[in-house]
């Protein structure tokens, strides 16, 4: 089985199996709206999502986080259970998790070349 990885709201990404932790905190920037999901891997967090425009009721916009952690695991379950390394990022458009195989990301880039100097 290939390797998991997660992509950050950076555009990082961290490896799913050395995630110890999830977390969801309200709106980084107003506590009015929005949300943050992060996950702490190697003892250092990592913003996963970052969706300051959600509006709602504090309790509401963390129910909704809560959806969104519970659908990150079982993406890593099904990302687990894959044979190639799989990237798994949030589509913000969707309001939901993508498993890419990770051969696929890189198709999009030419292949590199090695030249001796």
């Amino acid at each position: 089985m290939g390797d998991v990885w997660i992509r950050t709201a950076n555009q990082g990404l961290i490896r799913a199996d050395k995630v110890t932790e999830i977390g969801t905190s309200r709106g980084s920037v107003h506590e009015e709206t929005g949300y943050a999901v992060k996950a702490v891997a190697g003892g250092k967090a990592f913003t996963l999502i970052d969706d300051s425009d959600l509006m709602g009721t504090q309790t509401e916009r963390l129910d909704h986080a809560r959806q969104m952690q519970d659908a990150l695991l079982l993406a890593i379950d099904t990302a687990s259970d894959a044979n190639p390394s799989m990237v798994i990022s949030y589509e913000r458009d969707r309001e939901g998790w993508m498993l890419t195989p990770a051969s696929d990301l890189a198709s999009d880039f030419p292949p590199l070349r090695y030249t001796k100097n």
